[in-house]
């Protein structure tokens, strides 16, 4: 079975629930301060892993109670941690989470991940030799994003970019991206690097050719949206009761990854990523919503069977 290398971002998630978003200046009583491991890499990692797949997650934590956190719940889930490298005088990642109405803001710290850098990539090249597709994101520098998705590319590794947080700077990344998953946001502000927006089925088919990568874009409850024989395809989401959106995006970008790593077509592999998605948001946590391969495949006979 083929691996699923994830290179990014692990964090503590801190996150505040409350009844609605402050104004700017506003005091407001939350509810409930709950920590858990995140980041998206390590999400992703999680996702991909409870799909039985083999996954081995790399970047760097700091020596201090977060990154022990960190590191005992993600080897509890069975990811192979063995590259992971701890960065001396630098904090672990933090991100700070506020939920409301069922939506989230989330600002990110990002400590050790910063120290993720051109080295680190080359010091795995072996490991990324081993992989059956290379998934990055954007919470890490771009510079070692770009340095191990060319050494996929020179071994022939499919690479699939969750394009998150946005910055310019990724333009640097596309020729080298087989796969790109922005969300809509995301989706908007890459294409204002190549063109002026016209309507989204338009702009999917032209920045899909343009960069010659799949634009798979997720969109939130209305589910995912791609390209097949130059017609946008859309794939709905599933009815859930909302609990938390926080690791929506990580999971399908998981679950993407495992099922295009394994040769699955496209069209099924965001079907399954879509439906892992919905489920995952019926859960408080990112890490504890995603959903294993049993409840996939269970929810998955009553919708598209």
């Amino acid at each position: 079975m083929k691996k699923v290398i994830v290179l990014g971002s692990l964090n503590m998630d801190l996150s505040v629930s409350c009844d609605r978003f402050p104004k700017i200046g506003e005091t407001i009583l939350g509810q409930e301060l709950v920590y858990y491991p995140g980041g998206k890499g390590a999400n992703q990692a999680v996702a991909a892993a409870k799909m039985q797949v083999p996954t081995i997650l790399l970047g760097k934590i700091g020596r201090d109670p977060f990154g022990e956190k960190i590191w005992t719940t993600l080897k509890d889930k069975q990811i192979d941690l063995s590259h992971i490298e701890i960065e001396e005088g630098m904090s672990t990642g933090t991100a700070v989470i506020t939920r409301a109405r069922g939506d989230n803001h989330i600002i990110v710290i990002s400590g050790a991940n910063e120290k993720t850098d051109e080295a680190y990539v080359d010091r795995k090249q072996e490991v990324i030799s081993e992989a059956g597709i290379l998934l990055g994101q954007l919470e890490i520098p771009i510079s070692a994003l770009c340095r191990a998705f060319k050494i996929a590319k020179q071994k022939n590794i499919p690479t699939l970019l969750n394009p998150a947080p946005f910055c310019q700077a990724l333009k640097v990344l596309l020729p080298y991206t087989d796969y790109l998953t922005p969300n809509e946001t995301e989706f908007n502000e890459i294409f204002k690097l190549f063109g002026q927006p016209k309507t989204f089925a338009e702009d999917l088919l032209y920045l899909e050719k343009k960069l010659g990568t799949k634009v798979i874009v997720t969109r939130g409850s209305k589910g995912a949206a791609y390209i097949d024989n130059n017609q946008v395809c859309e794939v709905p989401a599933i009815p859930v009761e909302v609990a938390d959106t926080t690791g929506a995006g990580d999971t399908f970008n998981g679950i993407l990854a495992v099922c295009l790593s394994q040769n699955m077509l496209l069209k099924h592999a965001v079907k399954w990523a879509t439906l892992g998605a919905s489920i995952s948001v019926e859960k408080v946590g990112a890490q504890e919503g995603m959903p294993t391969l049993e409840e996939i495949k269970k929810r998955g006979q009553s919708v598209y069977l």
